[in-house]
């Protein structure tokens, strides 16, 4: 055989075993890539994703899209020949798998989060939009969360409504920790309890709970500090004047909560917020409209040009990295509230982009 043929050859068989090394090498890496857009004005599934009754409504046009993230499962090893294509991809991205399931978090655990997350981030969407429109919202202070062979197990339930700690009333959940790390260790505390099952009677006929249960618990000392603990995590329920419902399914995290309020907000008063534009976006909200950073910014820039949107709603604190690699044809807004992008969202309607607060890279 001749030398030159020989080389090729063993060059040829080199690199097929290098590639077969790769694909066989696990490397820990996960990765992430634009996923698909919802318009929160439109459907899914022969379905509006928005649906209000009990209230008037108004005819909306255009698009106030969601945006997701598409990442690689905690369970998926990546190989090392995935992990190169991905940092070589433009419109991927390629990180630690910890980054995203840090503490060695379980495909389950992972899904159970992000429904959490998702579940509160509509709560906060319908609270930040009625509060908007000076609708007032109904609120109470509940047991989120009752921890497994803590003290409050099978005393405390989710759901209860918690109206005082040992007969101080409780206005905002972290008023019971407050009050319960008064304690040491060891010591009782009195909880004066609407029961879950009262609450949820009373919500359903249209009627306020009556007739409270005071549960005395006995404290433990916290996990590694030496503060008194009972076992449980406070919330916010809320009762809303009317129905509201977000008909979404598959789409965890709680990046959706900006858009959501939009729409709602759209849907309830007169005229259109886009004025038939596409405007896309994303950012966590909470009750009082604040707008919050997400993750993934560049992914969801990507995905929203991909499904044709102009405008994109940015978190401010993720204006930074959004400019340093904007998709051509997309015009960032940066927002710090829900009033800041209703303000945005007027002047995008009337065609005066030019006073968009913007997004730098510096």
């Amino acid at each position: 055989m001749p030398r030159r043929t020989a080389t090729m050859l063993a060059s040829t068989l080199i690199l097929i075993a290098l590639l077969c090394a790769g694909v066989l090498i696990p490397v820990p890496y996960s990765e992430m890539s634009p996923g698909p857009t919802v318009n929160t004005l439109g459907k899914v599934g022969g379905e509006p994703v928005l649906q209000i009754s009990g209230h008037p409504t108004y005819k909306t046009s255009g698009n106030l899209n969601m945006t997701t993230v598409r990442v690689t499962g905690a369970d998926y090893n990546m190989n090392l020949v995935e992990a190169v294509y991905g940092w070589l991809a433009h419109d991927s991205v390629v990180v630690p798998h910890d980054t995203l399931y840090p503490g060695g978090k379980t495909e389950e655990q992972s899904t159970q989060e992000n429904a959490e997350e998702f579940s509160q981030s509509q709560e906060s969407a319908k609270v930040a939009a009625l509060t908007e429109l000076g609708i007032p919202v109904a609120s109470r202070v509940v047991v989120s969360t009752v921890i497994k062979d803590s003290p409050a197990q099978g005393k405390l339930h989710a759901g209860d409504v918690i109206k005082a700690v040992d007969g101080t009333e409780v206005k905002q959940p972290e008023d019971v920790a407050k009050l319960v790390t008064k304690h040491k260790p060891g010591e009782n505390v009195t909880f004066t309890v609407i029961p879950a099952k009262t609450a949820a009677a009373a919500e359903k006929a249209g009627k306020q709970p009556e007739g409270t249960e005071k549960i005395t618990i006995t404290t433990k000392k916290a996990p590694k500090e030496n503060r008194a603990i009972v076992g449980i995590q406070a919330g916010t329920d809320h009762t809303f004047p009317f129905e509201i419902d977000i008909k979404l399914a598959d789409v965890g995290g709680p990046s959706a909560g900006l858009m959501f309020s939009l729409g709602i907000v759209d849907k309830l008063t007169p005229g259109q917020l886009t004025g038939g534009k596409f405007v896309a976006g994303t950012g966590t909200i909470d009750d009082q409209g604040k707008v919050g950073p997400i993750g993934g910014i560049n992914m969801k820039l990507v995905g929203a040009r991909d499904a044709g949107a102009r405008y994109f709603l940015t978190p401010g604190d993720n204006c930074k990295a959004a400019a340093s690699d904007t998709p051509s044809g997309l015009t960032l807004v940066k927002v710090k509230t829900i009033d800041d992008a209703k303000k945005s969202l007027e002047k995008i309607r009337a065609g005066d982009t030019a006073g968009l607060p913007s997004c730098s890279a510096g």
